[in-house]
């Protein structure tokens, strides 16, 4: 099977039960994305499927032959840190660092609905696509970091917003 990650064509063969966090992980070698709970409670394995936020640990494999599949290895790199992974560094958003990529993953996933002007549960008005703190926090609930780094993250997200 044939499989687009981060822009580049990878061909695997995993068993059809294969989730797309472990055909990432044990099939193409991207460790980025982390396994933290298994069941898609935690959101540390997120990573964007054509450019939507999906818990890759609830998502087979085989269903995502024909879509971009983004892990956080294929936002930035050490030398070309993405937006998000620069101002997490800067904002201390990620203390251990477990959580971060899919943070970051559903971060910039959701700085794109948001864009699209996308309304979230808290959202006071359907037609402003305004960030607040409450509005980050909800938009990225889906997302646990055990370090309580929250605010932090919050800071990050927000910064990379109003850039």
């Amino acid at each position: 099977m044939k499989f687009k990650i981060n822009g580049t064509s990878h061909e695997a063969d995993p068993d059809i039960r294969t989730s797309v966090l472990d055909l990432l992980r044990e099939h193409v070698g991207l460790t980025g994305s982390k396994k933290g709970c298994d069941h898609g409670q935690c959101g540390a394995c997120t990573v964007l499927i054509n450019g939507c936020r999906v818990n890759s640990c609830l998502t087979l494999a085989v269903m995502h032959q024909d879509d971009e599949i983004t892990t956080i290895e294929g936002l930035g790199s050490a030398d070309d840190l993405h937006p998000l992974q620069a101002a997490f560094v800067k904002h201390d958003g990620y203390q251990c660092g477990y959580c971060t990529p899919g943070q970051i993953c559903s971060a910039a996933g959701m700085l794109d609905e948001a864009k699209k002007g996308w309304a979230s549960h808290v959202s006071d008005d359907l037609n402003s696509s305004d960030l607040s703190d409450a509005e980050i926090s909800e938009r990225m609930s889906g997302n646990i970091c055990r370090c309580a780094a929250y605010p932090n993250i919050v800071d990050a997200i927000r910064e990379v917003a109003e850039a």
